[in-house]
């Protein structure tokens, strides 16, 4: 073994606190960016291998109804690879076990099997008999949230009929990896199902013999996606139309690629974070030990080790510190990665989702790893050669001593000797002084990004549900309802107070920018479903106008006073320019409302209404229920305390594994900073405070010596980390500033508390650690001179 090799082994040993508090740290960046990468990797093959084998078509479009014979007409579109027509229909469902009605989806399939687009996997049971009536095939997440078996029954309302449905097959779809009641952003398995029913079946019972309502079409190679979709649009609009999507805003794919993203975004920017520390970390630790070896490097030099040798020693400290740490971080993240992949397999339904950890993954977190650890040690390189060999075999001169400015505005005689001691090492050492603030405000920081989360989630559940939407139940209907409807609403067992809403499919345009989406008719101050502004009051809806939501204003372009045009995708289709009145702050989806009244003059139409928003007594929902359920207009029924419950089950849930991870990560940072600091800073004066004790100094002062100094510097440290923590968790807001949800950014007292005491019982650890070392110095070695 080479010296230089044994000297960096005795070298690692003797600092091997430090050296581990580093290694975690990498670790702990090494395994986000193999966790949150390697999820990603193993989602992103599942769903391009699913995708391609069962055939998920790349464009979608819903129509009222179209006859059969138009299907040649969509074929002969150039671009037109593969086409379905099918009928789909929204129905309400009386499950056993259910209190309340549940909605389900009916699509038709052939009456044979064959291959065809958004085709199926079976994950138990058979193919539907047409000699049978009443055969279904049920999506797995329904089927699981029920318990649901082949041979089990659900009860639908179909066409004003209660038809028992009999289950004969559990399966998947690639059109429903993510299956989500229209409307809704937070899944619920147990009320919305996906049902596949022979076509002739299903068309005889909704009056569709003969036509077609759901187009589904794959494309060709090098075939225009956009033009496919102004053709079929042309085609449709005769018979109800109601625009045509790209894959990318089908949402299951939609809200799968957006949990990518964030994924992809996490594995790259929340590791760069921790493995910069650690790059900071290191240039301390090695630029001091290179101070401390001043003599060493001398008689290196004498010896004839060139500068390249001794530099490239040092390098290696922080290539075997990344090493060692780059291996932890990759096993910590395979198994973690596995852990996150099996998670988002209870909400992204694959046939099989199997956790891939790929070369490029693993290359790119040493790479990473391997340029922080050069990165941090170059500082410490370019002192030690610089070193000339004469100069080095002299202790370094001492700082000059002189009082501290605490001392100097008089405030001399309120510090003790000890104290007058930090207060002057602290000034004589700035540069030592603010690395070590720095770090331990790094520490705070990414504490601070852990735990805020927690808020935002608290901050977001309390304006969507408490605040926004104030009602208890929700009810749609299969077709747009006149103004008796909700007089019948109104006088539902249990109703307190209800508001009607008109929903309207439309694309708004805004020169070259379209968005495709809901616009929701209001009453000019509805009191259940509130439209908010940033102060969370409730504003008035315009007689005429849009409101819209900040972030669709921001695809779109737009602010208040602009003017969108606003295509209905309904009834008469009638296209209007529309100003937009004001933008709005919301947290989830993007939505587009209108003043009832004022969308029903769009629209030129009486009384409508889509839905209505109720206030009901609990007391009476088990009548309520019962009523719905035999209420062929009734197409859903949204509860806001199951939404609360889905919400908690899904994201709270999702975010609360990252919360735990970050908060772990980041507390292993603050310690790592904390103790790095102690330490250091005992190696710098481990002679002087020796030469303490051979003066006559106790224990317990010298320990005030040192510790006040970690003291000192830890509590200026923090409020400069608070500081800095709300900072990055600005810029961590605008990664989950997506189309599907935005986070709030609300950091409290207590997570600004919380923060403080972790990094302040990672300093009293820190310094409980360095006290038991000063008991060890050796106080024989200091009354050998230096000089």
């Amino acid at each position: 073994m080479r010296a230089l090799t044994r000297k960096l082994l005795r070298d690692l040993w003797a600092i091997k606190g430090q050296a581990f508090a580093i290694t975690m740290v990498i670790a702990a960046g090494v395994t986000m960016h193999v966790m949150y990468l390697s999820a990603f990797d193993s989602l992103r093959v599942t769903q391009r291998a699913y995708y391609e084998r069962y055939r998920f078509a790349d464009v979608f479009a819903s129509l009222k109804r179209a006859p059969s014979r138009l299907r040649d007409r969509i074929a002969q579109i150039p671009g037109v690879a593969q086409l379905e027509t099918r009928v789909v229909v929204d129905v309400a469902l009386d499950v056993p076990g259910l209190a309340e009605p549940a909605t389900g989806r009916l699509i038709s399939v052939p009456s044979r099997r064959r291959a065809m687009l958004n085709d199926l996997f079976f994950r138990v049971g058979r193919y539907v008999d047409t000699s049978r009536a009443g055969e279904v095939l049920v999506s797995e997440s329904f089927a699981l949230a029920h318990d649901l078996e082949p041979g089990d029954t659900v009860t639908a309302v179909i066409n004003g009929r209660r038809q028992k449905l009999e289950i004969v097959g559990i399966t998947l779809s690639p059109e429903y990896v993510y299956s989500i009641r229209p409307g809704e952003i937070i899944p619920d398995d147990a009320r919305f199902g996906i049902f596949w029913m022979e076509r002739r079946a299903l068309a005889t019972a909704f009056d569709m013999e003969g036509g077609f309502n759901d187009v589904a079409i794959r494309l060709g190679r090098g075939a225009s996606e956009a033009e496919v979709i102004a053709r079929l649009d042309r085609l449709l609009e005769p018979y109800g139309g109601l625009g045509a999507i790209p894959r990318s805003l089908q949402f299951s794919h939609w809200y799968l690629d957006s949990e990518l993203t964030q994924l992809q975004s996490f594995g790259v920017a929340i590791p760069l974070i921790f493995l910069g520390v650690a790059a900071f970390l290191l240039n301390v630790v090695l630029t001091r030990i290179v101070a401390v070896q001043r003599e060493q490097i001398a008689m290196l030099k004498a010896l004839g080790y060139a500068n390249r040798e001794v530099g490239l020693h040092y390098v290696q400290w922080g290539v075997v510190i990344a090493g060692v740490g780059t291996v932890i971080g990759i096993a910590a993240g395979r198994w973690l990665g596995s852990g996150l992949v099996s998670l988002y397999s209870e909400y992204f339904r694959f046939p099989v989702l199997v956790y891939r950890l790929m070369p490029v993954t693993v290359v790119t977190g040493v790479a990473v790893s391997a340029a922080a650890a050069v990165l941090g040690a170059l500082g410490a390189v370019r002192q030690a050669v610089r070193l000339p060999p004469a100069e080095a075999m002299r202790p370094e001169p001492p700082k000059d001593y002189r009082e501290s400015w605490i001392e100097r505005v008089g405030l001399r005689g309120l510090l003790s000797p000890p104290a007058r001691m930090v207060a002057r090492n602290l000034q004589r050492q700035p540069f030592r002084t603010v690395t070590s603030i720095v770090g331990i405000a790094f520490g705070a920081a990414i504490l601070i990004v852990g735990i805020f989360f927690i808020d935002a989630m608290d901050e977001l559940m309390e304006v969507q549900f408490q605040v926004a939407q104030r009602q208890d139940v929700t009810v749609s209907f299969v077709e747009p309802a006149s103004a008796r409807a909700f007089h019948e609403v109104t006088h539902l067992p249990g109703v307190i107070s209800a508001e009607p809403m008109r929903v309207v499919p439309a694309r708004l345009r805004s020169g070259h920018r379209v968005r495709q989406l809901a616009v929701t008719g209001l009453p000019a101050r509805p009191s259940l479903h509130r439209v908010v502004d940033r102060s969370l009051r409730p504003i008035e809806l315009p007689q005429d106008g849009l409101v819209l939501s900040a972030k669709l204003g921001e695809l779109l372009a737009v602010g208040p006073g602009d003017t969108v045009y606003m295509e209905v995708l309904e009834g008469a289709r009638p296209v209007r320019p529309v100003v937009v009145n004001r933008l709005v702050e919301e947290y989830m989806g993007m939505s587009a409302y209108m003043e009832i009244d004022a969308l029903r003059r769009v629209m030129r139409e009486g009384g409508t209404l889509s839905g209505a928003s109720m206030a009901v007594d609990r007391l009476e929902l088990e009548q309520l229920y019962a009523r719905l359920k035999e209420t062929p207009a009734v197409a859903g029924v949204a509860l806001k305390w199951t939404a609360i419950e889905n919400f908690d089950e899904t994201l709270r849930r999702n975010f609360n594994v990252m919360i735990f991870f970050n908060i772990l990560f980041s507390s292993i940072i603050a310690f790592g900073v904390v103790y790095n600091a102690a330490s250091i800073s005992l190696s710098e004066r481990s002679w002087e405070l020796a030469s303490l004790r051979v003066l006559g100094f106790t224990r317990a002062e010298i320990s005030t010596i040192l510790l006040g100094e970690l003291w000192v510097v830890t509590l200026i440290a923090i409020p400069v980390g608070l500081l800095l923590g709300y900072g990055l968790a600005a810029l961590t807001v605008t990664a989950f500033d997506t189309e599907l949800y935005r986070v709030p950014l609300v950091v409290t007292a207590r997570t600004f508390a919380l923060a403080a005491l972790v990094i302040l019982v990672a300093a009293t650890l820190s310094g409980l650690s360095v006290r038991r070392k000063l008991d060890q110095l050796d106080l024989v070695a200091v009354l050998k001179t230096r000089e």
